[in-house]
């Protein structure tokens, strides 16, 4: 399986870079599970596609402000920081750019001194491990300092911040939003709820990972990023009872379908608990919990293209894409959604 089997050709005026003034006003396209048949619709029809018992499952992981920008304390050199995961207390992986400049040793400052972090390693793929120094509450001072970390291919300025978290945005730690869950507003998750559809939340803090192109020819030689993941028990239970009762989990967003088929035994079973997930799911993969899946269009030969393709069938994926920039949807984060089912 290659890489570029994936590709498809995406004008660059389809890519979206501003929200909709209403979260659910955008378009959806219901990709059948069963035919592969394509039908065009509005966000708020999701609700036809759900029945009475059923289980959406949406990630609550919060998106911190996590880019910064600093000084070198020794020559000045402006230096900007994507905090990529908490190791330990104060530790925080991190992508610098400059890299060259940003060796072990090196001293930033941030804000006037409020904030001030230390390099002590490089890891990974040449990020950076920091020890940050403060005085008062970290998420307090990234609050003040720290702006959105908007993907590569959104160059307008978010005007309000709040769009690009979910509405049911809890537990702080991605770098990014699960941006599936941005289409929902409380009142359709208020009629979905009517319905009789429960809702059971999962936590995965979303890496920058998400944007990374593939590297190598071969899917199945490329290497996922790290997540960390949290599964309650109470919200486990609530999702193993939907399937023993022959209903079905529809995982809103990769994130939240990941994090799911992580936890879930060969045994088909939910487990509770938290752990770090590499999970890399492409064509060829048996899904062993989610039944549908509610999802953005994604970057060509991204591995959530892969993921798509694995539940719906490569053909169906890559024609419905197809069919998504001949009408015109919106794609990547801010843009359009599908739903497979």
């Amino acid at each position: 399986m290659k890489t570029s089997d994936f590709y498809y050709d995406l004008p660059q005026e389809l890519i979206a870079q501003d929200p909709l003034e209403d979260r659910s006003s955008s378009r959806l396209m219901h990709l059948s599970l069963k035919d592969g048949s394509i039908e065009h619709r509005h966000f708020t029809d999701v609700l036809d596609y759900m029945e009475e018992g059923d289980c959406l499952v949406i990630n609550d992981t919060k998106v911190i402000p996590a880019r910064l920008y600093g000084h070198k304390e020794e020559t000045g050199a402006l230096i900007e920081i994507l905090l990529l995961k908490r190791r330990e207390n104060d530790i925080w992986e991190c992508l610098v750019k400059p890299g060259k400049k940003a060796r072990p040793g090196a001293k930033i400052t941030f804000g006037n001194g409020i904030l001030k972090g230390e390099i002590i390693d490089v890891v990974d793929e040449g990020n950076r491990l920091i020890q940050f120094h403060y005085e008062g509450i970290f998420e307090e001072i990234l609050d003040q300092l720290g702006e959105m970390p908007l993907p590569p291919y959104i160059t307008h300025k978010l005007k309000d911040k709040n769009r690009y978290q979910t509405v049911y945005a809890k537990n702080e730690g991605s770098a990014a939003a699960p941006t599936a869950g941005l289409h929902f507003t409380k009142e359709l998750l208020e009629k979905v709820k009517e319905k009789g559809v429960n809702i059971a939340h999962v936590t995965l803090h979303v890496g920058l990972g998400t944007f990374r192109p593939v590297k190598v020819d071969d899917v199945e030689s490329h290497h996922m990023h790290s997540e960390f993941y949290i599964v309650e028990e109470d919200q486990a239970k609530l999702i193993n009872d939907t399937k023993k009762a022959g209903k079905r989990v529809i995982a809103v967003g990769t994130t939240s379908c990941r994090t799911l088929e992580s936890a879930t035994g060969e045994d088909g079973i939910l487990k509770s608990g938290s752990g770090w997930t590499e999970i890399f799911i492409y064509p060829g993969y048996h899904f062993k919990m989610i039944d549908a899946l509610i999802t953005n269009f994604h970057l060509p030969e991204s591995t959530l293209v892969m993921l798509v393709s694995a539940l719906a069938g490569k053909e169906n994926i890559m024609h419905a894409y197809e069919v998504a920039v001949q009408e015109k949807y919106r794609f990547f984060s801010f843009g359009d959604a599908m739903i497979i089912i």
